[in-house]
């Protein structure tokens, strides 16, 4: 069982940067497909990037600002966000899932979570 720490989140503003990372530990990182979802208050859990061994895909919203990686020699795993928006403001969190060749959005999917960052973007 795969054990996650997301790390990186704080309060910009617009137009700013932000990296966050995932740490996975307890289990075989490189065989898991990884998600990022985020959640602002009042609102539903929303996909945000996902990341398999077959590609990548993003949420509209995000597309051309954000990009997912990993490492697995690291065990990490990434959110660039770039051009940050007050919208994006939300609490980040990273998923994992078993096999490593689906990739999906859907946040059922996925098996184990972490506690979640927060990411402020003020205006």
């Amino acid at each position: 069982q795969v054990q996650l720490a997301e790390s990186g989140g704080g309060t910009v503003q617009a137009g700013a940067s932000l990296r966050l990372s995932c740490a996975a530990s307890g289990g075989t990182f490189s065989r898991y497909a990884m998600g990022w979802f985020r959640q602002a208050p009042g609102k539903e859990r929303e996909f945000v990037a996902a990341i398999a061994r077959i590609g990548v895909t993003y949420a509209d919203s995000v597309k051309g600002r954000f990009t997912i990686s990993r490492d697995n020699t690291e065990n990490t795993l990434f959110l660039q966000m770039n051009s940050l928006k007050p919208e994006d403001t939300a609490v980040y969190s990273c998923a994992a899932r078993t096999p490593d060749f689906v990739l999906t959005r859907t946040p059922i999917a996925y098996d184990y979570w972490g506690q979640g960052t927060q990411v402020s973007v003020s205006s």
